[in-house]
This record gives C-alpha cells, sequence and structure tokens, in this order.
C-alpha cells in the first residue's frame, strides 16, 4: 500500500474514546487470568519477579540496545503508535523501540509503564498497513496489561532452571508457567482484535497473518485456502492427531497462525466487532462495576463453544464429559444456593 493511500483510508478511521479493553478482549483471556490469580502461590511468584527484574532495568536495557523511535528515528513509525494510541484512547503513547533481529516479531513488555519492541525482520517482512496492525496489536496489549504478565512469564522461562530462591517448588512453578502460556496465547487473540480495530480492515489484518505463515508475497495468496487450512487442521486426524495437537502448542506463547487468522477473520465478521465500530462498545469509565463473575461465565461458554462445535474427536469427549460434570455440578450448585436461600440465612447477594 502506497504512503498516500494509507493517508487517505486513516483519514476515515474511527477512534474509540474510553474504549474497555473487556470491548475487545477475548473471553477465555479474562478468564484465564481470573483463573491464574487464583493459583496458590501465584502472587507470590509475582512479586518476586518483579522486584526482581524492575521497571528501569527492562527500559535501561532497551536505550542500550535497540533504536527508540521518535519524530527523529523511525519517524513514520512514531506517527504510527501515536495514532494507534489515539485510536483506542491510550495515553501516555507507549516509547517503541526496534530491535536489530531477522526473526519478525513484537512485543510489549514493562510494568507500570510498558514499552513496545519491534524487530527488524517485523519492518522488512509486513508493509506499512501491516505494520499498523502489528503496533495496533501491541497497543491492545497494554491497554489490557498484559505486558505485566508477558514480561512475568519471560522472567520465569529464563530463570526456570534454577529456582531456589523461589517460594515454591519446581512442579509450582511449572503449573504458573503453563497456566500462563495458555493464558497469553488467548491473549494474543485479543490483541488481534485491538489491531484490527487499529486497521478496521480484516484482509489487511489476514495478509499480516499469511506473511507470518510464510506467503512472502500475500497478493499471491488464496487467502480462502489459507483459511482452509485451520478448518483441515482442526478437523481432521483421529485421537492420536488430537493428542500430536496438544503437544505441539505446548510451551508455545503464540496460537498457530492460520489458526488465529480464522479465529480473527471469524470476529470481524460477527456482531461484536460490528457493534464497536458503531460505537456501541464497554467504557473504560465503567470497568469498576463490571462483575468480575461475568469474566468467568464468558470464558466457561467460550469452551463450551468451541468444545461444542469441534471436530477434534479428543475435544468433542472432553466437552461431553465437560457437560456431564457440568450438569453434575450445576445441580450442586442449586442444592447449595437452595440450603443458603433457606430460611435464617441470609439473602443471595
Amino acid at each position: 500500500m502506497s504512503y498516500a493511500a494509507d493517508r487517505e483510508l486513516r483519514a476515515g478511521r474511527i477512534r474509540f474514546p474510553d474504549i474497555s479493553p473487556r470491548a475487545y478482549e477475548h473471553p477465555a483471556d479474562r478468564g484465564a487470568l481470573v483463573a491464574l490469580r487464583a493459583i496458590p502461590g501465584f502472587d507470590a511468584v509475582l512479586k518476586a519477579v518483579l522486584g526482581a527484574i524492575g521497571e528501569r532495568s527492562v527500559r535501561l536495557l532497551y536505550l542500550a540496545t535497540a533504536v527508540r523511535v521518535s519524530a527523529r528515528q523511525y519517524p513514520e513509525l512514531h506517527t504510527m503508535i501515536a495514532e494507534c494510541a489515539t485510536t483506542l484512547d491510550l495515553y501516555p503513547v507507549p516509547e517503541l523501540y526496534v530491535v536489530q533481529d531477522p526473526v519478525p516479531s513484537a512485543m510489549a513488555v514493562g510494568t507500570d509503564k510498558p514499552l513496545v519492541v519491534t524487530t527488524t525482520g517485523m519492518l522488512q517482512l509486513v508493509d506499512r498497513a501491516g505494520l499498523r496492525f502489528v503496533i495496533g496489536h501491541e497497543v491492545g496489549h497494554v491497554l489490557s496489561g498484559h505486558a505485566l504478565y508477558r514480561t512475568v512469564l519471560t522472567q520465569l522461562v529464563a530463570i526456570s532452571a534454577s529456582i531456589s530462591w523461589l517460594p515454591l517448588g519446581a512442579w509450582g512453578l511449572r503449573a504458573i508457567v503453563l497456566a500462563l502460556h495458555e493464558w497469553y496465547r488467548k491473549a494474543e487473540l485479543s490483541a488481534d482484535r485491538a489491531g484490527l480495530l487499529c486497521i478496521q480492515d480484516a484482509d489487511l489484518a489476514l495478509r499480516v497473518h499469511a506473511a507470518m505463515a510464510g506467503a512472502l508475497d500475500p497478493d499471491d495468496m488464496d487467502v480462502a485456502g489459507f483459511l482452509d487450512q485451520a478448518k483441515e487442521y482442526q478437523a481432521s486426524g483421529d485421537v492420536r492427531d488430537s493428542v500430536l495437537k496438544l503437544l505441539q502448542i505446548s510451551g508455545q506463547t503464540h496460537p498457530m497462525a492460520a489458526l488465529r487468522a480464522a479465529e480473527l477473520q471469524q470476529w470481524a465478521a460477527g456482531r461484536e466487532y460490528r457493534a464497536i465500530l458503531a460505537g456501541d462498545y464497554p467504557r473504560r469509565s465503567e470497568d469498576r462495576e463490571a462483575p468480575i463473575g461475568e469474566d468467568v461465565r464468558a470464558a466457561a461458554a467460550s469452551y463450551q463453544k468451541a468444545f461444542s462445535t469441534s471436530a477434534d474427536p479428543l475435544v468433542s469427549l472432553v466437552g461431553k464429559l465437560g457437560g456431564v460434570l457440568g450438569s453434575a455440578g450445576g445441580a450442586a450448585a442449586n442444592r447449595l444456593r437452595d440450603w443458603w436461600q433457606a430460611p435464617g440465612k441470609p439473602p443471595d447477594h
């Protein structure tokens, strides 16, 4: 896309004042964070890791080893991140750094004042519109508060070989790392939605996912065929393939390219995305009043839908077992509620 064409498209983009990250976050992202914080010892690990690294250490590292984007250095990227932050009503605008690395990558790191980092490989892989999606994706991470937990995950993985000073055993740390990986894969889906809100063109977002998967020239790619790969992956095989898929995703921080592309395209074609574009979205000023229980229920509904619609034999089996257990759990919950509301008990709140 030419610079003139990008400027023309930019002029028509919609801004989202006071938008809450709840508007675009994947329900399993929010639900996983709620579950993560409930893991025994997680708060202790969080405090220990943050105390060990600190905000200043992260920023000093990139000041010394990367190029800080500004009006004088990478001015177009400087304008781009400012516009993405404006679109999502995020202030202050996060600092953006470019590191020398041929591997296409970008991330949001830090705690109190997160910053965004992208590699030279990413700048070479995608065009201007693609970069806007990538940067909008990272701005979404910052707005959602993902950078804090991403930083913790990075540090925990790095130090998992020597954990004698942590207030947990090796298995306790491993459980937290696995839970963080599961959460972060869902957080990537949320950030993809934020990136889409910044470019407001699902086809351009698809081009980025295709490029990350190996399309040197997305114009020569069969878009429908790329999305068909996700359908085939999800539907084909027997239980053995299901186990292999679980092994493939273990330890991965990002969803597989074709699968996340299909996930975003599905969201782009749905009611939620259209409602946001029309100005109908949760406001940040209302976040304090949003009940946490809704996040848990939304996450459960998301997983239940995935189980019920999946053609994967192992996922279908787990879904059926979950339905049986869920019915039993629901009956038990109802009995507990009836006992709680019996005469002499306080009313339900």
